[in-house]
């Protein structure tokens, strides 16, 4: 059984609290109960992870590098700005689908960019909470034509 990654990235440990209009009123645990659940219907064992911290996550992509066939990760705010998650998503040579709950697309102008984008295998956004199945599904589409 291969195993896989799901990383959330800062504030998403809030979900169910922190602005529903946009991330729905599930919580993190439901979420990532339904992540898993998502995960083993398609033969993935799935890790869970969620930082605040721009370097935890990148000492996570690092250590997946070792023992996991590929990433699901929602950014957050980081996915616009940080250089660094970019750099660690081109070095560690496993496929990386970028997620969001939101459609960070129709949001404020900010959120339209994606600097890890250009090194990630796909993004999905705007499907709430199943942006992360889609993007578990993506992910064995992926691992499966190679």
């Amino acid at each position: 059984m291969s195993k896989i990654l799901v990383m959330h990235g800062p504030n998403l440990n809030l979900l169910g609290e922190r602005e529903p209009g946009y991330y729905g009123s599930d919580t993190f645990d439901s979420v990532n109960a339904e992540i898993k659940a998502k995960a083993d219907l398609l033969g993935f064992e799935c890790e869970i992870y969620q930082s605040n911290s721009e370097g935890a996550l990148i000492d996570k992509l690092h250590a997946a590098r070792l023992d996991c066939a590929g990433v699901v990760l929602n950014a957050g705010a980081y996915t616009h700005y940080s250089y660094a998650i970019r750099d660690a998503i081109a070095a560690i040579k496993i496929p990386v689908v970028e997620v969001h709950m939101s459609n960070i697309h129709a949001r404020d102008e900010f959120r339209h960019t994606s600097v890890i984008a250009p090194v990630c295998a796909g993004q999905i956004a705007g499907f709430g909470k199943n942006s992360y199945l889609l993007g578990v599904e993506a992910l064995k589409t992926i691992l499966e034509s190679k």
